[in-house]
């Protein structure tokens, strides 16, 4: 049996600017925002899809369970039958955690037979890594929409018609994700402590490289820690509440916000003990957290990105097992 990892927790902060980093389709795919406190929110589902959408691109589809196959949507029966090139049997379930890094991240659910008596039989993989909701850790603006029109082929186009819809967009958005890693459930789905490393690296990677269609160009990460901890017993809580934030009377760019991040070292001090690394990345503009934790933390800090082999070797080394 592999060695038990031990538990982590994760602080994201990125920046979305005249973009809708997370649209809602039942509201015109306005940005998500909550009315009463006008935070910017957005899902988990989004963030993950970066790094699924980065893998399936850079590395192929073979490495992720919940993708598109060949552009197009598709069933979870027959996302398994081109993954593994045979029909689906109840011995599939492994083997597909062992090709896919998103089921190892992030659990899955997954069918185990086919036909009538085996219809709805699944078994569900609880993933180790899960995030809650991001928000921004201020109040935004939207854009005034303006319309935007598509011509699509078929009777439409031949009328001289298209569809008219709305450009939705937020000013700016620092949004904040907290996420926990738990080192028990890591072994149920064969998550390894360089499958989390690859994480690292690749998550801060696919959020500078993925938001490049239309409605996303303006996203970029500012800051990703991770606080490994020395045992799997621990869980400290979301860290976003440690950062306090005040916002200029107009928010367009990071310069309009002051941040201060005491808090959130303060928080982490006082709990030293239970603290075996800090993982850190930042852009250029946060680089003085990376400097604050340094000297608050000597010898626990770790600097982004990990030196791995490479990443591929990494992906298929449970293929080739």
């Amino acid at each position: 049996m592999s060695k038990e990892l031990p538990n982590s927790e994760i602080l994201l902060l990125y920046e979305a600017k005249l973009c809708n980093p997370n649209g809602d389709p039942d509201a015109e795919n306005r940005p998500r925002i909550d009315p009463k406190t006008g935070i910017n929110i957005v899902s988990d589902v989004r963030l993950k899809r970066f790094f699924r959408d980065y893998i399936a691109e850079k590395y192929g589809e073979n490495f992720i369970y919940v993708t598109k196959v060949g552009g197009e949507s598709t069933t979870a029966e027959a996302r398994i039958e081109r993954l593994l090139n045979h029909p689906v049997s109840k011995n599939d379930a492994p083997e597909v955690l062992s090709r896919c890094i998103d089921a190892r991240l992030f659990g899955a659910t997954i069918p185990i037979g086919k036909g009538e008596k085996a219809k709805g039989e699944s078994v569900s993989y609880t993933g180790p890594l899960q995030f809650s909701w991001g928000f921004s850790l201020h109040k935004v603006e939207l854009v005034d929409s303006s319309a935007i029109t598509s011509v699509f082929s078929g009777r439409e186009a031949a009328a001289g018609y298209g569809t008219i819809g709305r450009d939705w967009r937020v000013w700016y958005s620092l949004i904040g994700f907290y996420g926990v890693m738990s080192g028990r459930r890591a072994r149920g789905t064969m998550l390894s402590e360089e499958d989390l490393k690859l994480f690292d690296n690749l998550l801060w990677i696919s959020l500078q490289v993925q938001p490049t269609t239309r409605s996303k160009i303006g996203e970029m990460p500012h800051l990703y820690l991770r606080t490994e901890y020395a045992d799997a017993d621990t869980v400290l809580g979301d860290m976003r509440k440690h950062i306090k934030v005040e916002a200029a009377e107009t928010v367009r760019t990071l310069n309009d916000l002051k941040i201060n991040f005491d808090g959130l070292v303060e928080h982490l001090k006082r709990n030293v003990d239970k603290i075996s690394k800090l993982y850190v990345r930042t852009s250029d503009e946060m680089n003085y957290v990376a400097v604050r934790l340094e000297e608050a933390f000597p010898g626990k800090v770790f600097r982004l990105p990990h030196e791995l082999r490479d990443a591929r070797a990494i992906l298929e080394r449970c293929m080739k097992a």
